[in-house]
């Protein structure tokens, strides 16, 4: 057997064993093409055929571009501006605008940053295209669960590019409000922002030329319908009956019930329930506040609410008050609700089951195939569990630089990619060899797994063996002969090494956890239970307390 072929038996018995799917299909791992043949529609494997080869194109020039520019230095900056991308950074940022007094900001980014994740995270699973593949690439991260996500789009960029792009909107509008150096410094400020996160993906190596400008495009687009709609939805959402939020609701729920399905175990699906989530109570939250309050009829709606949200941002002491009681009211939340519907949903999921109605998802386990979810550790990657938080800043002080770089396959659709991309180069070798004359150098140089020798050098035939069945060189009808692999010691110690290396990078592949379909209804309920306390109960505590 190749060293090759070897490799990938050894790597598809990996997947066999740490298959992430609690129904798995048959054979899943043992071929890379078929795998999303099996698990797509037809016109989704055929969209993903077409896009794949753009993947494997921009490696090289991706590898050697990384290759050119890598430093210390830049490891860091870009390992690190890429939490500024990140939906826990914005979900940390955006009830701050709401408890600090700017609740039109505070809506704008939620609506935004909810449908650029939920949109992004659609389009990766709907495709399903891996990461520019690593090796020859290295990933550069600070982040656990980035590289278990598909490539296409770049959810980093679009949140960058969203966020600048209203921003320069919004300060054109107040551009008379600025002199003109403050003015020219903000812009470039944003245009900064939005470059770096896109130019930081790239260089660390996690998304490629076709991910960035794809994410980039629909920023923008989530930008401008903000900018463009985004009154006429307010007004429409706060001056309505309870049937507005309602609508609202079933629509979102709607997307979370047709999200598509992915064909290898990707976090998407999850990231953008909980930013689904936190669109519905920003919804409800809102609309009851206007409503207890008793605005209507403005034409600037999120001006209206404004006088809500008046805070003295000038008592530091007040300020620190409402930041630091606002953040332990969502974690207490969380820490109750998310264990309560843990407990006791799965009942409820295998009632409604008997009646047919269910919510299948592949690699969701159903309330009918267990009896108790267990404890959940590390099971969001949006927003940590107050548990996390002591270790998380206990290491960020110790380790303030702190990045990984790593080499090689990281999840499933990694190793699945890598399967594929070897085979794919196997068969342009061996296409390559069956149309050239016996004895050539493409014919010679071609080894048992497609390529060249394990000492990266041609090998070649000897002549007598190349024309052993009586036909001339020239004679185009003869088969290619097969090369003869010479086993020596020092090719020996080269197939131990490589083993010893895939086996070192095999078993660094994280394994995904067990998912329990509860846990949809549970996120989508504790997100939605987040945002209402950030626009609307923890704003009424404040205002009883004399903090504003």
């Amino acid at each position: 057997m190749s060293d090759s072929a070897a490799n990938d038996a050894q790597l598809a018995s990996h997947l066999r064993r740490f298959s992430p799917s609690p129904n798995r299909d048959p054979d899943a791992g043992l071929r890379a093409l078929s795998h999303y043949e099996r698990r797509l529609p037809p016109w989704r494997y055929k969209l993903r055929t077409r896009l794949i080869p753009i993947v494997r194109w921009e490696t090289p020039y991706l590898a050697r571009l990384q290759e050119l520019c890598r430093s210390p230095f830049l490891d860091s900056y870009f390992a690190f501006t890429a939490n500024l991308g990140t939906h826990t950074f914005f979900m940390t940022f955006l009830p701050i605008c709401f408890w600090c007094g700017h609740p039109d900001l505070g809506i704008a980014l939620t609506h935004m940053l909810a449908l650029g994740v939920s949109l992004s995270g659609a389009l990766k699973d709907l495709v399903c295209l891996p990461r520019p593949l690593s090796p020859p690439l290295q990933r550069i991260t600070m982040s656990g669960s980035a590289a278990l996500e598909y490539g296409f789009p770049s959810t980093h960029t679009t949140n960058a590019v969203s966020v600048a792009v209203f921003g320069l909107y919004q300060l054109h509008l107040a551009k008379a409000d600025f002199s003109p150096l403050t003015y020219e410094l903000a812009r470039l400020g944003y245009y900064f922002y939005a470059t770096s996160i896109a130019l930081g993906r790239v260089y660390c190596g996690m998304h490629g030329f076709f991910d960035i400008p794809t994410g980039a495009t629909l920023g923008a687009a989530v930008a401008w319908f903000r900018i463009r709609y985004g009154n006429a939805i307010d007004i429409w959402l706060i001056e309505g009956s309870w049937l507005h939020p309602a609508l609202v609701v079933a629509v979102l729920a709607l997307a979370v019930r047709f999200h598509p399905e992915p064909a290898d175990n990707c976090p998407c699906f999850d990231d953008s329930v909980a930013f689904l989530g936190v669109l519905m109570g920003t919804s409800i939250g809102t609309w009851h506040l206007a409503k207890s309050q008793g605005l209507s009829g403005s034409s600037v709606p999120l001006q209206s609410l404004a006088p809500l949200y008046e805070y003295a941002n000038t008592d530091i002491f007040k300020a620190a008050a409402r930041l630091v009681g606002g953040v332990i009211a969502i974690f207490l939340w969380r820490a109750i609700m998310k264990p309560f519907l843990l407990k006791s949903l799965p009942s409820i999921f295998r009632f409604i089951d008997h009646w047919g109605v269910n919510m299948p998802r592949r690699y969701f386990l159903q309330a009918r195939d267990y009896k108790a979810v267990p404890p959940l550790r590390k099971d969001d990657n949006v927003l940590p569990s107050a548990s996390d938080i002591p270790s998380m800043l206990s290491s960020s002080f110790r380790h303030p630089r702190r990045r990984r770089i790593s080499v090689g396959p990281q999840s499933e659709a990694d190793a699945r990619e890598l399967l594929a991309n070897r085979q794919h180069e196997r068969n342009k070798s061996r296409s390559r060899s069956s149309r050239s004359p016996p004895g050539t150098k493409s014919d010679s140089s071609v080894a048992e797994d497609g390529g060249a020798s394990s000492d990266g050098k041609s090998s070649s035939a000897p002549p007598a063996l190349a024309r052993s069945d009586g036909r001339q060189k020239g004679d185009l009808l003869a088969p290619p002969m097969p090369a003869i692999h010479v086993s020596d010691e020092a090719s020996r110690a080269k197939d131990a090494a490589r083993d010893k290396e895939d086996h070192r990078m095999l078993s660094a592949l994280e394994k995904p956890r067990t998912h329990y379909d509860v846990e949809v209804v549970t996120k989508l309920v504790v997100y939605a239970g987040i945002a209402w306390l950030a626009t609307e109960g923890n704003p009424l505590w404040f205002a009883k307390l004399g903090l504003t």
